[in-house]
């Protein structure tokens, strides 16, 4: 992974600069094309794929936007920790990514592992410490009683990753949704799209009362998610009252 002198690996002279906790629209925000070392506000070459206890490092799966550069330095930045974050671009077989079951706070509909057997993705391995952790836990509402996901250990081979050097893991850690997430109408689970807009758009047009909680348009269910809690929550339940969890 040798780079030439000199060159600019910012986040945003490679594209990856937008922070989807302050541009909810642009959830899950631009993901690396390639493994790398989230060092501030750069993207370095990575040295090795795999870390272990040694090094006081545990892996976790990036489904939505923990697997932008720029999403995971906000949320470093808000508890003082700017420690690099290896990032190892990863193939991962039995998982897909669901739509979660909850309207998040932060003004979009984030994404939430499905088990999938067969399926396979590519996907991000963030290898945390622990002050890390703590802060990705606090993110997704682990420790908090209300909170909206679960970390939960997914074992091999019932989820197999295989980071890239001939290995596979033995399992890693994901943030499960503790609502569940959306169906497609079939019951079997909606596939995330990877981008708010159209997703959105589709839940407004299939619900009149989502409707009269969040307007007619993504933008304005963005602002109005950004601004009332208690909408959120309403929004969380009235996916369940209207039969579209699983």
């Amino acid at each position: 992974m040798s780079r030439p002198p000199g060159e600019d690996r910012t986040l945003r002279a490679l594209g990856l600069a937008g922070v989807p906790r302050e541009e909810p629209l642009l959830y899950p925000g631009a993901w690396p094309r390639e493994s790398g070392l989230l060092d501030g506000d750069r993207l370095l070459p990575l040295d090795r794929p795999v870390y272990d206890e040694e090094d006081g490092r545990v892996p976790v799966l990036a489904i939505g936007s923990n697997a932008s550069p720029a999403q995971l330095r906000h949320k470093m930045a808000e508890f003082g920790i700017d420690s690099p974050i290896p990032m190892v671009r990863s193939r991962v077989t039995g998982l897909d990514i669901g739509v979660s079951a909850h309207v998040s706070r932060m003004g979009y509909v984030s994404a939430s592992p499905v088990g999938a057997p067969g399926t396979v993705r590519e996907l991000f391995v963030l290898w945390l410490d622990a002050e890390q952790l703590a802060v990705i836990d606090a993110s997704e509402g682990v420790p908090m009683t209300g909170g909206n996901f679960d970390r939960v250990w997914l074992p091999a081979p019932d989820v197999r990753v295989e980071p890239g050097d001939g290995s596979v893991l033995g399992g890693a850690y994901a943030y499960v949704n503790r609502h569940g997430v959306l169906h497609d109408g079939t019951g079997a689970p909606r596939r995330h799209p990877g981008a708010q807009r159209p997703l959105i758009t589709e839940l407004l047009h299939g619900s009149a009362r989502l409707r009269e909680l969040f307007g007619a348009t993504p933008e304005e269910f963005s602002a109005r998610a950004r601004a009332d809690r208690r909408l959120c929550d309403r929004g969380t339940r009235l996916f369940a009252e209207e039969g579209r969890v699983t």
